[in-house]
C-alpha cells in the first residue's frame, strides 16, 4: 500500500518544489512569535496540512481525522503543533487536548504555549484572526469553555484514563467530548501504539498500559466525527508491518534525524574514548565546556555550555554527584597538567592552546571552574517527585537568568527534553547489552539521547552566515567548530563504540560511509617543489567525464491522487553546462545531501585536500566537470533553482561511485 507521504511527495513533480510552502496561510505566521517564522521543512509541514484539509480527494469522510507527524528530535515538532493549532481555530475548533507520557513534557508545553516571558513561548504577543483578539487558555474541561479562546487541557496519558474513569467535580469527563468536536494532540506518539503489538510482544508492564488508557484515547477521539487526532513522533518503528499498514493513510510527513542532519540543522558528534576513571574523564568533559564557553563569550555570544553527566542507576547517579562536587572542590593545577601532556584529542589540545595564546593560567581557570561548577550550579533530575520548580528549570537552560552548567540523570530526560547548548555527555558507566551482534535497548536509548544532544545551539558571528545551521563543515579547522560538536565521552570499549556506531547510523545521527572499502596498497606520491609537502598522485578520470541529466520536466504528469494519470511527452534538447555554472550554493546543497561528501570522508580519497570549497573550485575536482542537461527547450536554457538542484545531485551521485570506484581500483588510499 503506498504511504500518504510518499503521495504527497510525488504531487511535488506536478507543482514547484514550494507548492506546499506557500499554502500556508498568513495569518498562522502573523500569530507566532516574532522571529520564530518556521524553517522551510516545518513550513511544508503546515502547507501538506492545508494540502490535506482542502484538497486531497482521497480524505476518509464521515470518521475522524488522525494524521501522523514523523519528526526529526530537535526539529521543531512544538512549533509546528503552533501553528496547526491556529490554522484549526480559524476552521472553527477551539477545545484542544494536548496529552502525552511524560510530566516533563507538560511542563515543557506549558511554558511553549501559556508563558509569555518563557524565552520558547510561541505565540504572538497579541494573537487576532482577522480584527477578532483570541486568547490561549488552560482549562480544566470543556464545558463551560469560552467558544472565542484557544481552550487547551494538558495531561499525561496515564492521567487523561485517571480523570476520565474516576470523574469528579469541575473535572474533564467523556460528556466534555459527546457534543463538541476537538482537536486531541499526542507528543511522543509512539507510546499510544502498544495495541500495533502482537499480543505475545507485549511484556507485563505494555499490557497494563494497554488496559490504561489506549482504550480511553480511541474512545475519546471516535465519540465525534469531526474529532482531529495529531500525532507526533520521532520514533515511529514503520518496519513493524502492523505499524506501517496502520499509519499508511496516516503519514502526512516524514522528516527523519538523518535528513534533518544532512541539511544542517544539528551539531555533528564525535565519540570520545578515554581508558580513564569516571570522574578524569568528567573533568576533561568540564574542560571542554569551559573551553566552548570562552569561545562563545570571545564573540560576544551568551551561551552557556551544559553538561550531562549519565549514569546507570539513580544510586549511581547520586554519589557520583557527591564525588564530583568533591573532585571540583579539590582540583589541582597537576590534574589539569595531566591532561594535556597525555591527551592526544585535538579539541583538548587546542583548549590549552586558547588558553596558553590568552595568557589565562591554570590556577585562574581552576577557580573559575569552582564557582561555575559549584554545587549551586548542579542539578541532578532523577526523582519521580522532582518539584515544578526544577522541571522548569532544565527546561530552561539556555535562559541567561538560569546559571546551572551541569546535569545528573539517568534516564529521565531520554524523551522530551527541550536544550540545545548541550555540548557534552558524559557516560559514567561501561556496560553493553548487545544481542546475536545488533545494539540492545541501553545502547539505543543512549543512541537517542545523543539525537537529543545533537540538535543544534543557533549562532553566528557574521551576519552573511545562517543563524540555525552549521557553518564550518567545510572548515574543521575553525576555532569554532567545537561549538559546532556533541562530545559523547565514554571510556575506552571498542566493542561498546561498535555497537553504538551501529545505533547512531540506525537513528540517522550518523552518516553511513558510502563506498567504503578495504584499502592494502600504498599511494605513490610526489613531493612538490620548495615546500616538502606530500600531495597524492591520483587519476581524476571522474572529472573530465561528461555527465548526462535528462529533467522529468521533459513530460508533464498528473498523478492519479488528482485524478486519471496522464502523460505528454514533449520534444527535448540537450545543452553542455559547466558544475559551476549552476552556482556554488547549488553545489553545496547538494554536497550536503549526501553522507559521501563529508570532509572526512574525501580526505580518505584524496589527502591532499584541504578543504571543501577546494573540493568545489578546484578544476582537479569540481571545477574541470561538465554536463549535459536534456530537457524542453525553454526549460534548458532557463534552469530553475530545483532543476539546478536536480542536475547537481544527480551528478554527485554518479560521481560518489567513481571516485571510490577510482580508490579500489587503484588498491585504496593510505
Amino acid at each position: 500500500m503506498q504511504q500518504l507521504h510518499h503521495i504527497l511527495d510525488a504531487a511535488l513533480k506536478s507543482y514547484s518544489a514550494d507548492f506546499y510552502k506557500s499554502r500556508v496561510p498568513a495569518y498562522v505566521y502573523a500569530n507566532l512569535r516574532e522571529g520564530f517564522r518556521p524553517r522551510p521543512y516545518q513550513q511544508e509541514a503546515l502547507g501538506r496540512f492545508d494540502f490535506f484539509w482542502n484538497d486531497y480527494h482521497h480524505k476518509p469522510e464521515g470518521v475522524p481525522t488522525q494524521l501522523l507527524y514523523h519528526m526529526a528530535t530537535g526539529s521543531g515538532k512544538t512549533l509546528v503543533m503552533a501553528g496547526l493549532i491556529i490554522y484549526l481555530y480559524e476552521h472553527g475548533y477551539r477545545n484542544f487536548l494536548f496529552f502525552v507520557n511524560s510530566t516533563n513534557i507538560i511542563e515543557k508545553t506549558r511554558a511553549n504555549f501559556l508563558d509569555a516571558i518563557s524565552a520558547k513561548y510561541l505565540f504572538a504577543d497579541r494573537m487576532a484572526i482577522g480584527d477578532k483578539p483570541v486568547r490561549m487558555k488552560e482549562v480544566d474541561h470543556f464545558q463551560a469553555a469560552n467558544p472565542d479562546d484557544i481552550n487547551v487541557v494538558f495531561s499525561t496519558i496515564q492521567g487523561l484514563h485517571s480523570r476520565l474513569n474516576t470523574p469528579k467535580e469541575n473535572s474533564l469527563t467523556y460528556d466534555d467530548f459527546e457534543e463538541t468536536k476537538i482537536v486531541l494532540i499526542s507528543d511522543e506518539a509512539h507510546h499510544i501504539n502498544a495495541e500495533t503489538k502482537k499480543k505475545s510482544e507485549l511484556n507485563a508492564e505494555e499490557a497494563e498500559e494497554l488496559r490504561s488508557w489506549e482504550d480511553t484515547v480511541n474512545r475519546v477521539f471516535h465519540a465525534n466525527k469531526d474529532n482531529v487526532l495529531l500525532e507526533f513522533t520521532a520514533t515511529i518503528d514503520l518496519s513493524v508491518p502492523k505499524i506501517a499498514r496502520k499509519y499508511s493513510d496516516k503519514l502526512l510527513f516524514d522528516y527523519p534525524l538523518k535528513q534533518f542532519r544532512v541539511d544542517g540543522y544539528s551539531k555533528e558528534v564525535k565519540v570520545l574514548q578515554a581508558d580513564l576513571p569516571p570522574l578524569e574523564r568528567a573533568i576533561q568533559g568540564v574542560l571542554l565546556s569551559q573551553y566552548r564557553r570562552k569561545l562563545f563569550e570571545s564573540r560576544k555570544q551568551l551561551i552557556k555550555p551544559i553538561i550531562l553527566f549519565k549514569s546507570r542507576t539513580i544510586k549511581e547517579s547520586q554519589q557520583f554527584f557527591d564525588e564530583f562536587i568533591t573532585g571540583i572542590k579539590n582540583l589541582k593545577v597537576s590534574d589539569l597538567e595531566k591532561i594535556r601532556t597525555s591527551h592526544p584529542d585535538a579539541a583538548i589540545k587546542n583548549a590549552f592552546r586558547y588558553l596558553a595564546a590568552n595568557n589565562i593560567s591554570l590556577e585562574n581557570l581552576i577557580t573559575e571552574l569552582k564557582q561555575d561548577f559549584s554545587e549551586e550550579k548542579l542539578i541532578s533530575v532523577n526523582s519521580k517527585n522532582d518539584s515544578e520548580a526544577k522541571q522548569l528549570a532544565i527546561n530552561s537552560l539556555e535562559d541567561e537568568a538560569n546559571e546551572y552548567r551541569a546535569v545528573f540523570a539517568v534516564d529521565k530526560l531520554n524523551e522530551g527534553w527541550d536544550v540545545l547548548n548541550l555540548f557534552d555527555i558524559v557516560r559514567l558507566y561501561d556496560t553493553r547489552d548487545a544481542q546475536r551482534g545488533k545494539p540492545g535497548k541501553t545502547t539505543m536509548a543512549e543512541a537517542q539521547l545523543i539525537g537529543r544532544g545533537a540538535r543544534y545551539c543557533p549562532f553566528r558571528i557574521s551576519d552573511d552566515q545562517p543563524y540555525f545551521e552549521r557553518k564550518f563543515d567545510d572548515d574543521p579547522a575553525h576555532e569554532l567548530r567545537i561549538c559546532e560538536v556533541l562530545y559523547y565521552h565514554s571510556a575506552y570499549n571498542p566493542r561498546y563504540i561498535q555497537e553504538l556506531n551501529m545505533a547512531l547510523k540506525a537513528t540517522g545521527i550518523k552518516p553511513e560511509q558510502a563506498m567504503e572499502r578495504p584499502r592494502k596498497r600504498k599511494l605513490a606520491v610526489k613531493e612538490t617543489p620548495n615546500s616538502g609537502v606530500l600531495v597524492a598522485d591520483a587519476p581524476r578520470r571522474y572529472n573530465r567525464q561528461t555527465y548526462h541529466v535528462s529533467l522529468e520536466a521533459g513530460y508533464t504528469k498528473a498523478i492519479a491522487v488528482f485524478g486519471t494519470a496522464t502523460t505528454v511527452v514533449a520534444d527535448t534538447k540537450k545543452k553542455t553546462y559547466n558544475l559551476a555554472d549552476l552556482g556554488g550554493h547549488i553545489i553545496r546543497k547538494a554536497i550536503n545531501k549526501s553522507g559521501f561528501y563529508t570532509f572526512s570522508n574525501l580526505s580518505k580519497h584524496f589527502p591532499a585536500l584541504t578543504s571543501v570549497s577546494e573540493f568545489i573550485a578546484s578544476d582537479e575536482y569540481l571545477g574541470a566537470v561538465k554536463l549535459d542537461i536534456s530537457g524542453l527547450p525553454e526549460q534548458i536554457e532557463n534552469l530553475t533553482p530545483r532543476d539546478k538542484l536536480e542536475a547537481a545531485v544527480r551528478v554527485l551521485e554518479n560521481m560518489a561511485t567513481a571516485i571510490a570506484a577510482e580508490t579500489a581500483a587503484s588498491g585504496g588510499r593510505k
